[in-house]
């Protein structure tokens, strides 16, 4: 797939895993989500190598992240969304949403999907709406896959 960047002054927007800071991602999901708390290294690596990756750069620095699991034709899943603290407020979760959705491998799809107990307002700006039948959605769900017994 091709690599695609964007920039806006000091920020960048790029789909190269070479780019990517896997220990500086590995720190933010292992320890300041809900959804990924300790995740294992290897488990993170795997997921990016199998996922069309978004980073979002300050100059060089590894700022934000977001993943698309897809089969580039009916569904994408949207997942482990985040910016760093310091650069929230700045507009830069809109960016990296918009050019997800932007992304040509990405349109026409059928469903998206994304699991979120933060930002609705966002993700609502880009057409998310809450299950119009929470009853027909099944899962099997493991909250505790990572923790070390």
């Amino acid at each position: 797939m091709e690599i695609r960047e964007t920039h806006k002054k000091d920020f960048t927007i790029s789909t190269d895993k070479k780019k990517l800071d896997i220990d500086s991602i590995h720190k933010f999901l292992a320890n300041e989500t809900d959804w990924s708390n300790g995740i294992p290294i290897n488990t993170l690596k795997k997921s990016i190598e199998n996922s069309l990756n978004f980073g979002l750069y300050y100059k060089n620095k590894q700022i934000g992240f977001a993943r698309i699991i897809s089969d580039y034709s009916t569904i994408a899943y949207l997942g482990d969304v985040y910016i760093i603290k310091e650069y929230r407020g700045k507009g830069l979760s809109k960016w990296l949403i918009n050019e997800i959705m932007e992304h040509p491998n990405l349109q026409g799809l059928r469903r998206w999907i994304l699991l979120t107990n933060t930002a609705e307002w966002l993700y609502k700006k880009f057409g998310f709406k809450e299950l119009p039948h929470p009853e027909f959605y099944m899962e099997k769900h493991n909250p505790n896959v990572y923790i070390k017994k």
